[in-house]
């Protein structure tokens, strides 16, 4: 069953690759669907699609995990992030590549708190500092690939081929998971009785026990091919394509061409091919949800999972998403709409915490975060995110403005000296956990970071042209590495089996948040410096004696642009200085260690 963790990792490290991928992508994405490079706000929900579906429902995707069992929510995972990929790839608009992001998101999103789960599954407290460093390592690297796949594939193909690829991975890799875990056993927790050094489990009657990964459901409890159900998947799927692709053969024919003509208004969803596909997919999913199997396993849900709570703390986690996404850091921290975002989010939030008083059994259980590591992993995600987005925004900025002025690629591939140390880091810090406190790697690592930002934040123009900056990406890149698994082990440690898959999306969530209000309020006081420095420019024809922009003066509005960057450093310096002091402080006493370094190799 350890070949499914390896198998989720990479899944994990896919879609960390894809968004990055995206980023890379963007401007040919957006002339995909009509847009110009100059109507990139436009462009916004593309990636706020993303976070949205990534974020807003990670918690209730947890909570599923845990009582559905994590082999279920990884392949759903990825059946949802390929079915979002498809919908990308053949989108013909704005909305539709949104919707598509959307599920993107919301599968990827899956992945991460059902793997980290798995591995609370597979080992004890104890032992498990290895395999989350290693997880966390596969993670990271899908950052460093993600570019060079990117970069790769757009050099014989357009955008969409990401998406394809996507696709095809996506749906390899859930069957692969799913045949794998029917016909392998899963491994009893390495553990004797009496040894677990975190909470025992309360009882609970979950559907793990019939269909998660700890049980893995008797062959042929699927029932028989439902070959109504796959038909109308087929007529949905076809009448899309054709919906997408429009043939011209087809469009132009006298007979066939009605089926482009909406009935009403100019929406291709009007059409006939696009009715058909509406009624075709409204149509499957009746007849899925109407399977014994899968009413038995909706009843469930809707028996054992707070849905009220999930869907109000949904709706405050968007709004937060969405305040901080849709910014112009040139003009505030949040868009004007971004305040009522708030607002409606703070609602939301306040009717979530009286709902938590009041419900027998909350989606966020009472006592959940009771003990110190565990909220406090959770604030140090928060940190970790607002610190580490900006190295993978700002070096890249950073080296465009400086040496790579004329070349987006070679600027982006800077930061691959910073994302090649993760992994490394992330790896050593799973091996020092098993021998030292959580909270002094975690610390450490951060305090790493810190220092490496620091020092960017002292660079000049000619910085990147030597040794010594390659050696401050490289330790930045390794402090944060340091940091994943310990934080990762300390609330895995300190938080109820059966809650894991919950506890766990409270970190990803908290570090994706992190990451947005980060970017936001860092950049637009990092733009309030770039003003400030341009302010006391002198004037152009002071400067350029012979008429228009001149050397000298083109030298000075760099100086400007890298003291907006140096403030930038200085305030991701701040963030990582917070979390070190923060993982010192609250993750002292979390149980993650116990073995030494041969047998935390022989384990594995």
């Amino acid at each position: 069953m350890r070949a499914v963790l390896w198998l989720a990792a990479i899944a994990v490290a896919f879609a960390a690759a894809d968004t990055y991928v995206v980023v890379l992508a963007l401007p040919d994405m957006m002339a995909g669907v009509g847009l110009s490079i100059e109507e990139l706000q436009r462009a916004a929900p593309l990636i706020s699609g993303f976070l949205l579906g990534y974020v807003a429902v990670l918690p209730l995707i947890g909570r599923l995990a845990d009582l559905l069992g994590h082999l279920p929510v990884l392949v759903g995972g990825l059946v949802v992030f390929a079915f979002g990929s498809f919908l990308t790839a053949l989108s013909w608009d704005l909305a539709a590549m949104v919707v598509g992001r959307f599920f993107q998101g919301l599968g990827g999103g899956a992945l991460v708190p059902a793997t980290l789960a798995l591995v609370a599954v597979l080992y004890p407290a104890e032992r498990r500092g290895v395999p989350l460093g290693l997880v966390s390592a596969v993670q990271e690297l899908g950052s460093v690939l993600g570019p060079l796949i990117g970069a790769a594939v757009l050099a014989v193909a357009d955008w969409r081929a990401i998406f394809g690829l996507n696709l095809v991975v996506g749906v390899v890799l859930a069957i692969a998971i799913r045949q794998m875990g029917r016909t392998t056993h899963p491994q009893p927790s390495l553990v004797e009785p009496g040894e677990r050094s975190e909470p025992v489990s309360r009882p609970t009657q979950s559907l793990s026990n019939s269909v998660g990964l700890d049980t893995p459901p008797p062959s042929g409890s699927g029932g028989s091919t439902d070959v109504l159900a796959l038909l109308l998947l087929l007529v949905a799927g076809v009448a899309f394509v054709l919906l997408a692709v429009e043939p011209t053969a087809l469009v132009q024919d006298l007979t066939w061409g009605a089926l482009y003509v909406p009935a009403a208004g100019s929406t291709r969803w009007l059409t006939p091919l696009g009715l058909v596909t509406i009624i075709a997919t409204v149509g499957f999913l009746v007849k899925c949800g109407l399977r014994p199997g899968v009413r038995r396993v909706l009843g469930r849900i809707a028996a054992e999972v707070d849905l009220l709570g999930a869907l109000l703390l949904s709706f405050a986690l968007a709004g937060v998403i969405l305040a901080f996404a849709t910014a112009d850091p040139e003009v505030a921290v949040f868009s004007e709409q971004g305040t009522w975002y708030l607002v409606a989010g703070g609602l939301a939030l306040l009717g979530f915490v009286f709902h938590l008083r009041r419900a027998q059994d909350p989606i966020v259980p009472r006592g959940a975060f009771a003990r110190t590591p565990a909220w406090g992993s959770v604030l140090i995600s928060f940190f970790v995110g607002a610190a580490l987005v900006a190295a993978l925004i700002d070096v890249p900025l950073f080296a465009r403005t400086t040496i790579y002025g004329d070349s987006q690629l070679k600027a982006a591939l800077v930061l691959l000296e910073f994302l090649v140390a993760l992994p490394v880091g992330a790896i050593a810090g799973g091996f020092l956990t098993r021998r030292l406190p959580a909270g002094v790697i975690a610390g450490a690592g951060m305090l790493l970071a810190a220092v490496a930002f620091v020092f960017m934040a002292r660079w000049d123009a000619d910085a990147l042209r030597s040794l010594s900056a390659t050696v401050v990406l490289v330790a930045g890149g390794l402090g944060f590495g340091l940091a994943l698994a310990p934080v990762n082990a300390a609330i895995l440690a300190t938080t109820e089996q059966s809650m894991h898959g919950l506890t766990t999306s409270f970190t990803v969530v908290a570090r994706m948040v992190g990451m947005l209000v980060g970017i936001s309020a860092l950049t637009t006081i990092g733009l309030r410096s770039y003003y400030a420095a341009q302010a006391d420019l002198p004037s152009l024809s002071s400067v350029c004696t012979g008429g228009g922009m001149c050397e000298e003066y083109q030298d000075l509005l760099i100086g400007a642009a890298i003291a907006q960057e140096h403030t930038v450093f200085a305030g991701a310096a701040v963030c990582a200085g917070i979390a070190a002091l923060l993982s010192v402080v609250l993750l002292r006493g979390a149980p993650t260690r116990a073995l030494s370094p041969t047998e935390t190799v022989t384990a594995l």
